[in-house]
């Protein structure tokens, strides 16, 4: 057939050539492509990240910063970044920051339960169990992040790359702030409920993100609340509170009602879905911190594999 290698688009960063071979996916002023070293020909993903502004693109900028600060086994790691371009609004110019991550043939943990419910195999209690650990251990690393615990806050299945031994990566660090945060009035409530709104996915948004108070404190169990739409999405193959948002139905009273429903026949111990039922706790001062949540997950493992 020969060699084409010579048509394909190629891009450049830091000086580096790679050749673009297809589109992944596509966000709302991001896309994501499937992209080959012109040297080594090794195979990564290449996140092209619009921005319009300065102001976006100090949080793209910020997306890269994180992925540097927080490196762990359970965080997908940056490969290299740059920037192209300046942002100018009058002059109607975008720059774009480039960030090239490793790539996942597996695909999201969301791929993978499509394809298992459509097979109809769950995923074994162990394996869900252990797969969970892992996230959570990647969570741990943004808590307990210094000088102050940040919050990934858009935990979802479509965001956890699966490595071919099924060992989980969270990816899109696109939506993390600090995870504390102190709403002193309606203009401050207001400003993060919008964030809220446009960086965390709605059937995993924790409750009190859909109606911010205004004097109150906000902390990392938003986090939690979206480990508990995953873990009932690794069990059930959707968060708890898919079907509302795919009804058009609203999301926010079904989440703040706090009513989790499990299907009637199911392979999952009662242990399990009680460690669910207390991550998703509508007030979030009765949600566990990921500590407690990591030693519960390890009892259970050694209680499904027969250890004593």
């Amino acid at each position: 057939m020969g060699n084409c290698l010579c048509v394909k688009e190629s891009i450049k960063v830091n000086g580096r050539r790679y050749l673009i071979r297809e589109k992944l996916g596509e966000g709302g002023f991001s896309t994501v492509e499937l992209i080959e070293d012109a040297l080594t020909h090794k195979l990564y993903a290449l996140k092209r990240i619009t921005c319009h502004s300065q102001a976006d693109q100090k949080v793209a900028l910020a997306e890269v910063e994180y992925h540097n600060a927080l490196r762990h086994a359970n965080i997908v790691e940056c490969i290299d970044s740059d920037l192209i371009g300046a942002p100018d609004l009058m002059g109607n110019r975008t720059s774009q920051v480039l960030i090239v991550l490793p790539y996942y043939r597996r695909g999201t943990l969301h791929d993978d339960l499509m394809r298992r419910q459509k097979a109809g195999t769950p995923i074994d209690e162990v394996v869900v169990l252990t797969m969970f650990r892992s996230i959570c251990e990647g969570v741990q690393c943004f808590h307990t992040a210094r000088p102050r615990p940040l919050a990934h806050k858009d935990i979802k299945t479509a965001n956890i790359l699966l490595q071919d031994d099924l060992t989980p990566c969270l990816m899109d660090l696109g939506s993390v702030s600090r995870a504390r945060i102190e709403v002193n009035n309606s203009s401050e409530a207001q400003q993060l409920q919008d964030e809220a709104a446009e960086r965390s996915s709605m059937p995993y948004r924790a409750p009190e993100l859909f109606t911010v108070e205004s004097h109150c404190n906000i902390d990392e169990r938003t986090d939690i609340w979206s480990l508990g739409c995953l873990l009932y999405a690794m069990c059930f193959y959707k968060s708890p509170f898919e079907a509302v948002y795919e009804r058009g139905d609203s999301v926010a009273l079904a989440v703040i009602s706090g009513i989790v429903k499990f299907p009637e026949s199911h392979q999952y111990s009662q242990e399990l879905l009680g460690l669910i039922k207390s991550l998703l706790r509508v007030k979030a001062e009765e949600r566990p911190y990921i500590d407690w949540i990591i030693g519960t997950v390890d009892e259970l493992i050694n209680k499904s594999s027969g250890a004593v």
